[in-house]
């Protein structure tokens, strides 16, 4: 119990350390790759208030990304968003329906909260259909949205979905108010970098919990490492339950995101067929499960290095500098091995070794390159 205990916090504080190197500059990369997508920036040209300089929108994506909720980062955008519109409303879309989550500048935050949209016509069904943006005069909106919120002075509003993994899992209308004033562009923006940045939060979370649960498999029995699973993207209004649909009787639970399984087919294919001689038939019951530990434990530190540096890889392996690209990471996962296995039996197999020169160099020394410890 004590040594699943160890295990488990080892392996929770080797994904702790990848996770905090790793966030920063993905967010870094993130607000770049926005930044990238503004343009020329003119003062005064469409800012809901008066001209937002392209810092104040990079503050803007920052504040979506410091959140680290799916719930905090909605929040964020709403927040975020009601620089560029004076009113806005969420929209969650689930099984084919839109209901009402939070909104600014139409009361209370939770003014719109249960409303039911219809998603069937309009500006809100083009952009849930189509995957885009669209703007649209409040004449097109929905007539109950309309009764109920009113409109903006100029009669111009905008519709953009919020897509993840090529599903819109939420709808954002926006308006200028009373002034009338609607930034377009910054607001399909902050909407680009909300839906990437729930995916990787979710993504985060998914993989550090797998990982711990990996590591606990690892002691409960002698088997293969767990199949991988990837959630695009876990719903963030699971429990938000709209007051105006009816309770369906048992219904089947609707998934909140497609899982791809990640899975090898030669993995799949030894499964199937006789297993073969074991490697550690001569040593002793205890002996040789203390080396199977330490192999299923090196491929789940070597996995983790891949999943967090794929582009690594993959120019490493290009251009024969794999080791030299991932040296730190290799380096303080087999530190990490060490400590765990180094002064026991399993010592003697070099398993992190071997697993880095397996997975990571697919069994090609000359990919690691030349500083690379033989």
């Amino acid at each position: 119990m004590g040594e699943s205990k160890q295990l488990q916090q080892i392996v929770e504080r080797a994904v702790a350390q990848v996770l905090d190197r790793q966030l920063p500059k993905l967010q870094s990369e993130l607000v770049e790759r926005v930044l990238a997508e503004l343009p020329a920036f003119e003062p005064g040209a469409g800012s809901a208030t008066g001209g937002q300089t392209p810092a104040g929108l990079a503050q803007s994506v920052s504040s979506i990304h410091a959140g680290n909720t799916q719930k905090e980062i909605l929040r964020s955008l709403l927040d975020a968003g009601s620089s560029y519109a004076a009113r806005l409303a969420l929209f969650v879309v689930k099984a084919g329906a839109a209901t009402g989550w939070q909104s600014r500048g139409l009361g209370d935050d939770d003014a719109v909260k249960d409303f039911p949209l219809d998603i069937s016509s309009g500006p809100v069904a083009h952009a849930f259909q189509n995957r885009v943006v669209t703007p649209a005069n409040i004449a097109e909106m929905d007539r109950r949205f309309v009764k109920q919120f009113g409109g903006p002075e100029n009669e111009q509003i905008l519709v953009l979905p919020l897509v993840l993994k090529e599903k819109v899992a939420a709808l954002l209308y926006a308006d200028g108010g009373a002034n009338g004033a609607l930034d377009a562009a910054s607001l399909e923006i902050l909407v680009m970098a909300t839906s990437t940045w729930l995916e990787v939060v979710s993504l985060r979370k998914q993989t550090q919990k797998e990982v711990v649960e990996s590591a606990a498999g690892i002691e409960r029995a002698a088997a293969p490492v767990p199949v991988q699973t990837v959630s695009s993207f876990p719903d963030p209004f699971a429990a938000h339950a709209p007051k105006h649909t009816a309770p369906k009787p048992a219904p089947e639970p609707e998934p909140a995101a497609e899982v791809v399984e990640v899975t090898a087919h030669a993995a799949a294919t030894s499964a199937a067929a006789a297993p073969a001689a074991d490697p550690f038939a001569g040593l002793s019951a205890e002996d040789a499960d203390t080396h199977r530990k330490a192999q299923r434990f090196a491929r789940l530190l070597v996995d983790e290095i891949k999943l967090y540096n794929q582009a690594k890889v993959a120019e490493g392996r290009r251009n024969k500098d794999l080791y030299d690209r991932l040296k730190e990471d290799i380096e303080k996962s087999r530190s990490t091995f060490q400590k765990r296995y180094g002064n026991t039996p399993a010592a003697s197999g070099d398993y992190f070794q071997k697993e880095a020169i397996r997975s990571l160099a697919e069994d090609d020394l000359t990919v690691m390159g030349a500083n690379f410890k033989k």
